[in-house]
């Protein structure tokens, strides 16, 4: 169950990148936004339901104080992705100027970096559910696991997409667009697997853990997606499935929790 978790997110990009090989051409403006819109709604509502809530309710024997754990670890989660988007030169879609430290990389592989970075909160968020449900915490069910990392998934189908189709658009190869779309991906079970690691050895940090991961995970949304949602020309698309997909990803984790 535990394997078969932590891969159901890298399964989801993989399958989206492979669209390279059936798609004749790059995702349209409108397109993209709107699921960019999707990815936000989705990855906001697990952040919250999958994350953010059990972490709360770990804390309730301290009271008033029930947040403080909660609180602290959404900040963590905030500072640490600060902390990487500084330190690892990355390119956003429809951006010229990289961030980061200055660096000889080419544009497909800081393009690359920026997927991944975003992709490393999500495999840290599927990591601690799932060694929460493995230390047999009662707010953190199978069922509740399942739908945080099939969400993932779901989200991460069209950013697969939204990797693979444009670096062939620009004359890379179909096969090596999907790979480097599959590799923007890798990063989810490695760090799934550190985090149920690290989280076996520090079980009394469990709600730090979850909201560490909701933070990081919120960091993205508000730094990346949102701004690529609104981009450009005025739409509203991006909300509309903003919407959809903090919907249907509510609806699965109380379906399945």
């Amino acid at each position: 169950m535990l394997i078969g978790g932590l891969l159901i997110p890298f399964i989801g990009t993989s399958a989206g990148a492979a669209c390279v090989f059936f798609l004749r051409r790059e995702l349209s403006v409108p397109l993209q936004r709107a699921l960019t819109g999707f990815a936000a709604g989705v990855m906001v509502a697990a952040s919250i339901w999958s994350l953010i809530v059990p972490a709360i309710e770990q804390s309730s024997g301290m009271g008033r104080l029930a947040f403080a754990p909660a609180f602290l670890g959404f900040w963590m989660g905030i500072l640490f992705l600060l902390l990487l988007d500084h330190v690892i030169p990355h390119l956003h879609r429809n951006i010229e100027q990289a961030e980061g430290p200055k660096s000889r990389l080419n544009r497909t592989a800081m393009l690359v970096l920026a997927v991944t970075l975003h992709n490393i909160p999500e495999g840290m968020a599927v990591g601690v559910v799932y060694a929460g449900v493995r230390s047999g915490s009662g707010e953190i069910t199978a069922g509740g696991a399942l739908a945080l990392a099939l969400g993932i998934a779901i989200q991460n189908f069209p950013e697969g997409a939204i990797i693979s189709m444009p670096l062939c658009a620009e004359g890379k190869s179909k096969p090596k667009s999907f790979w480097l779309g599959v590799l923007s991906g890798v990063v989810e079970p490695v760090f799934g697997a550190l985090t149920v690691a690290l989280t076996g050895l520090l079980l009394p940090a469990m709600p730090y853990l979850l909201s560490f991961a909701a933070g990081a995970m919120l960091y993205v949304v508000v730094e990346e997606l949102i701004p690529e949602m609104s981009a450009g020309e005025h739409s509203n698309i991006g909300v509309v499935l903003f919407a959809v997909g903090f919907s249907l990803m509510m609806a699965l984790d109380v379906a399945l929790g």
